[in-house]
């Protein structure tokens, strides 16, 4: 195809920024911040103004202005299929270059309100993004971009440029394009809540795509009564999730009642979920109501419902199904209205397979999943989860610890975290407990987190070489603080310039790459 062979005879340049550009579509990232990163990346790489896409809304059957990277604020707008350079393009499947934005009578310029010196200086190309599944071609949308005006040459190799990169995200746009269809249909249905994109619920913290994956979807799906089913390992969040979702629901003001199922003997947990007559066993001195009756217009949340026996699956499998339970011993029947929320860190497929889990209640329970994944896997997450906890024990216990150290903050960033944010959260209340400075250092935390290197305990350390890594430490941390002022670390350590600066060239540290500015390449 022509534009591939203009793409890869010209500079190497734009092979490469095609490069960093594909490296934003990350597989299992959400769409519209994955083709937002691509666009940045596009508008940073080729030195476009801004870049936009604008995608077809099947419902309105017009053009609307989806995703943009712009240094002035985008205003939300549509295009009329035929109208406008992008309605052309859209319309005719073909791409347009406009030279000189101010010579081109057609152009519409709602969407950003551009400056009369703009109009005068830019150039505008716009090219189709078509798909081809389904065995047709199907115009999706325009991919746009505003350049500086540039010679007729220059501005058709962009424009091929672009061609490529448009046939190279078509199926993410297709994806979109359907994501914006559902969005839609799930808001009529009352079953989206405003504000999609609001910050993370209290005392929860997300960092991470991964993460922002994961409230995202819980947002999505507490409005509704559907079942959801919180998946991952031990200590990651669950019963946090839940309550977010509970209190994202319409029972929000309704109690919300937790148990643990691994926490009882098997034999007490129906009695405990379903309560019990007097004298339905021994000990059962008085009538006892159930947490189904409890959570009655509620919520309940079974954490570990994998540990529940075969029985007491059956028991919840009717009362989900029929919204009625039994108490033990009981012969009348309660109606119940309850939202069930479950969790599990188990393969609850391996115990389908081995007899240990209801295949029916298995799939009245997995209506919603949602994976909550490993501490491990997000590890962008790490270091504001423990500034979050740092913050609310260093309250909690009356310390003045204003942060955590470079060293430290490696350590616990490279730790593989089985116990997750539970461990990480111990972690740093025993750090806060041991503390008596405003800093939190490497011997703070627990043993389990200390290498050899980073404790000074190794095998062939002096008390010397355990004492000078100590100090080299403590110089670090200053000149991280002072951006690599010697005088300033020497003020703060209470040592002499004289000493800093003989410590500095002792363990042959690089002040300049404390002070933020790049050192210049040698000619």
């Amino acid at each position: 195809m022509p534009k591939y062979e203009a793409l890869c005879s010209g500079p190497e340049g734009l092979l490469g920024s095609l490069r960093i550009i594909l490296k934003e579509l990350a597989p299992g990232s959400p769409l519209d911040e994955s083709l937002g990163g691509l666009l940045k990346a596009l508008s940073r790489q080729m030195g476009y103004v801004r870049v936009f896409l604008a995608i077809m809304d099947p419902e309105s059957e017009n053009l609307r202005l989806s995703l943009a990277h712009s240094p002035t604020r985008s205003i939300p707008a549509t295009y009329t299929p035929g109208k406008g350079v992008v309605g052309q393009v859209y319309e005719t499947g073909k791409p347009i270059i406009v030279p000189r934005l101010s010579e081109h009578g057609e152009f519409l310029n709602k969407a950003f309100g551009r400056s009369q010196e703009e109009l005068e200086s830019l150039a505008f190309l716009s090219v189709p993004v078509i798909s081809s599944r389904r065995g047709g071609r199907e115009v999706l949308g325009a991919l746009s971009a505003d350049l500086p005006v540039q010679p007729e040459e220059s501005l058709q190799r962009h424009l091929e440029f672009l061609e490529v990169v448009a046939d190279l995200i078509a199926n993410q746009v297709a994806q979109l394009q359907e994501e914006m269809a559902l969005h839609k249909h799930l808001m009529a249905q009352g079953m989206v809540p405003a504000g999609m994109d609001s910050p993370p619920p209290k005392d929860f913290v997300a960092a991470s795509k991964s993460m922002r994956v994961v409230l995202r979807q819980g947002r999505q799906v507490a409005p509704s009564r559907a079942t959801v089913l919180l998946r991952g390992e031990s200590g990651t969040g669950k019963e946090l999730l839940a309550e977010a979702i509970h209190q994202g629901s319409p029972r929000h003001d309704k109690p919300l009642i937790k148990l643990n199922c691994a926490a009882l003997p098997s034999e007490l947990v129906e009695s405990e979920l379903f309560g019990h007559q007097k004298g339905a066993f021994t000990g059962a001195v008085q009538t006892k109501r159930g947490l189904f009756e409890v959570a009655h217009n509620g919520t309940l949340f079974l954490d570990e419902i994998g540990e529940l026996s075969l029985d007491a699956q059956a028991k919840v499998l009717r009362a989900i199904q029929e919204k009625e339970i039994q108490r033990v011993g009981g012969e009348q029947t309660l109606s119940v209205d309850v939202r069930l929320i479950c969790a599990t860190h188990q393969n609850l497929e391996h115990l389908l397979t081995s007899g240990g889990f209801r295949e029916d209640l298995f799939y009245r329970i997995n209506v919603f999943p949602i994976f909550i994944p490993a501490l491990r896997e997000r590890r962008e997450d790490i270091l504001p989860l423990a500034e979050h906890f740092l913050a609310g024990f260093a309250t909690e216990y009356g310390k003045s610890i204003k942060r955590i150290s470079t060293p430290a903050i490696e350590l616990l960033t490279m730790y593989h975290w089985p116990g997750n944010v539970r461990e990480l959260r111990n972690c740093v209340e025993r750090a806060v407990l041991l503390c008596e400075e405003e800093v939190i250092r490497t011997y703070h935390l627990p043993p389990t987190l200390q290498t050899a290197d980073s404790s000074a305990t190794g095998i062939n350390l002096s008390f010397g070489e355990a004492v000078a890594k100590f100090e080299q430490e403590l110089l670090v941390d200053s000149l991280k603080k002072t951006r690599g002022n010697m005088l300033q670390s020497a003020r703060d350590l209470r040592v002499s310039y004289r000493i800093i600066n003989y410590k500095v060239k002792k363990y042959a540290i690089d002040v300049k790459r404390f002070s933020g500015v790049k050192p210049k390449r040698k000619k």
